[in-house]
């Protein structure tokens, strides 16, 4: 009897380690973005205009849940500025970012995202200069879902527009801003209306 006991509380003990294998709950999407993005800043005046560049980054993102670290793998500008090296040595400078997805029933994503890039000493180039470029809420990143389970996949297609700020030594005290639009794999995009 006390062998079946024992067995018993085994049984037992195994289903509910079984049944908290996933931390998952019912209904919550896992987003993931990768893939190269490219930023093309607009409007605004002085030396953060001509700041374009392309980056690589990685996000996984909990539907409904706080903002998520972009993991940033690669980043270059295109054009030459005195606040900014410009190359594909990504040493040259600090990024950093988070993004806050969202993923509708129909398979719509929605949010925000903000990115920084603070320069290094490097040649000519100051260190302390950022530039940050802040999504427009609530809808400044939208994208489509395209589901590998019920709970998780990729987004596609992705487009996040809103402003972006200089700041630091370069500037000379003032603060350019203006706007922003950043396309996932794609050279040119059409910021949603």
């Amino acid at each position: 009897m006390r062998k079946f006991a024992i067995l018993g509380l085994l049984l037992a003990l195994e289903l509910a380690l079984v049944s908290c294998g996933s931390n998952t709950p019912p209904g919550v999407v896992r987003t993931t973005t990768s893939g190269n993005w490219e930023a093309q800043l607009v409007g605004g005046t002085g030396l953060g205009t001509g700041l374009n560049f392309v980056t690589t980054f990685t996000v996984t993102n909990t539907s409904g849940a706080g903002a998520a670290q972009l993991d940033i793998t690669a980043f270059s500008f295109f054009n030459a500025s005195p606040c900014f090296a410009v190359g594909v040595n990504p040493d040259d400078s600090f990024q950093n970012g988070t993004a806050t997805l969202n993923v509708t029933s129909a398979g719509q994503v929605t949010g925000t995202m903000n990115y920084a890039v603070t320069s290094k000493a490097a040649g000519n180039v100051a260190a302390g200069n950022t530039l940050t470029l802040n999504s427009a809420s609530p809808q400044g990143f939208t994208a489509t879902f395209t589901g590998t389970t019920p709970t998780a996949g990729n987004i596609n297609n992705g487009v996040v527009v809103g402003t972006w700020t200089l700041a630091g030594p370069c500037t000379g005290g003032a603060n350019p801003q203006g706007t922003f639009v950043m396309c996932q794999a794609s050279t040119t995009c059409t910021p949603p209306s």
